[in-house]
């Protein structure tokens, strides 16, 4: 079972530049689907590299599905020399995400975000309408699903009944 809220904590508490992209960021906007990992898009600079590495080492992060053993270095040059990492931690699983279909990078989607107050703090998640276009483009059958209720939130909030 995932800590949704220990994990941002520790994202947040460790000054991590993300943007909420998943299954939160759709129950942000008031989706019900259940989700079991916590989605992020990170920002690639070196610095942000450093932070994020560094806050996520006490979780003793290891690649989801990944052999028991198998060899695996977290640190800010796995980062750097990666991209997209599905992890778990010993608060659940984390998707990191250097790059998303039909977005792109941190800084690119920034501005198609708002911010919202989970747990108490205050987060940076994608916009619905950008949230949409990102679950599209994955086309993956899961994410298909969520399009028609996230459209459904966005019709309700377009015609004032949200």
């Amino acid at each position: 079972m995932t800590d949704f809220e220990g994990l941002l904590r520790t994202l947040n508490d460790g000054g991590v530049e993300f943007i909420l992209i998943g299954g939160v960021a759709a129950a942000a906007h008031g989706a019900a689907r259940a989700t079991y990992d916590l989605d992020i898009l990170y920002s690639r600079s070196p610095a942000n590299l450093d932070r994020l590495a560094a806050a996520l080492t006490p979780l003793d992060p290891y690649l989801r599905g990944a052999v028991a053993g198998l060899p695996f270095r977290w640190d800010a040059g796995t980062l750097t020399h990666g991209l997209n990492f599905t992890l778990t931690t010993s608060l659940g699983d984390l998707d990191l995400m250097g790059e998303v279909t039909h977005g792109g990078t941190y800084e690119r989607l920034l501005p198609d975000t708002e911010a919202v107050t989970l747990f108490g703090a205050a987060y940076r998640v994608l916009s619905l309408g950008r949230l949409i276009e990102v679950k599209r483009a994955a086309g993956r059958p899961k994410d298909l699903e969520a399009i028609a209720e996230l459209e459904a939130i966005r019709d309700e909030w377009a015609s004032g009944q949200a």
